[in-house]
């Protein structure tokens, strides 16, 4: 059983952002469409924050970070946020403290800063890698949304154990999925990481100088996950790495006729480089 302290030093931050108002939940709404299972879609029912309007500049906010979120510092060079933007309650973000590019590679000191949090705190834990992955900021951060324990980590968590084991089918488009060896030491995620790298054709930290496509990794305690990408949006949609994890949201702009026609696995098919 993990101490979940992380967990609970976001409560305590969150409550007292929320009342200093330095945090600004999106309003959202539940859509019931029972066609699209076991994917849940979301309406964004208040004005998108200022990271997601394609107008105007997009100030870096990070440096500095926004200290009524910061929920602690993991060593030297990473610090925990809250998301100053959730849909869910105690949305996390492991940042580091200086400027590392979104689309550079997740190196040795990400995987330890993750795996810190990790150890104590539970969850589904994603990365954009630049905007073509749906990254809105382009400085480094990683992020989690925590799960009490036992509890699945998003909508697609058996599917993606199921296949795991061989009793579904594979997807048809470019992504690896790897069981995890290590959950609560964390010792697995950069070698994981590494390998689907390669094995996806976005190259190696020792010889590229940076990745050579755009992509997404999800992973909680039982399974990792990297897809790689070539654009952003699909049917008005913006997908990001959680619309593999199940989570799909919608605004003005998206098409959700288009979505009941075709289907969810049609619109990340629409996201994802083929097969």
């Amino acid at each position: 059983m993990r101490a979940e302290r992380w967990w609970r030093r976001a409560v305590e931050v969150s409550e007292q952002a929320l009342a200093a108002g330095a945090l600004v939940p999106l309003e959202t709404r539940l859509i019931d469409q029972p066609a699209i299972a076991p994917f849940l879609l979301r309406e964004l029912v208040s004005r998108p924050p200022r990271h997601l309007r394609p107008e105007g500049p997009k100030p870096n906010p990070f440096l500095p970070w926004d200290h009524p979120l910061e929920v602690g510092h993991i060593g030297e060079s990473h610090v925990l946020l809250l998301n100053k933007y959730p849909v869910q309650a105690c949305h996390l973000l492991v940042i580091t403290r200086g400027w590392q590019p979104q689309c550079g590679w997740l190196d040795a000191s990400d995987w330890a800063s993750v795996a810190a949090v990790g150890a104590d705190t539970g969850g589904l834990w994603f990365f954009n890698s630049g905007a073509t992955a749906g990254a809105s900021q382009p400085h480094r951060h990683l992020q989690l949304l925590p799960r009490s324990e036992g509890a699945p980590s998003c909508p697609l968590a058996s599917l993606l154990e199921s296949q795991l084991q061989g009793a579904s089918p594979p997807w048809p488009w470019a992504y690896r999925l790897s069981p995890r060896l290590d959950p609560i030491g964390g010792r697995d995620l950069e070698e994981l990481y590494a390998s689907h790298c390669e094995a996806l054709g976005l190259g190696r930290r020792e010889s590229d100088e940076a990745p050579r496509h755009p992509y997404n990794v999800l992973f909680d305690d039982r399974w990792f996950l990297t897809v790689r990408r070539w654009r952003e949006h699909g049917a008005g949609f913006s997908v990001n790495g959680l619309g593999f994890a199940g989570y799909l949201l919608c605004t003005e702009a998206s098409d959700r006729n288009w979505l009941e026609r075709h289907g969810p696995w049609a619109l990340l098919a629409s996201v994802a480089v083929p097969a």
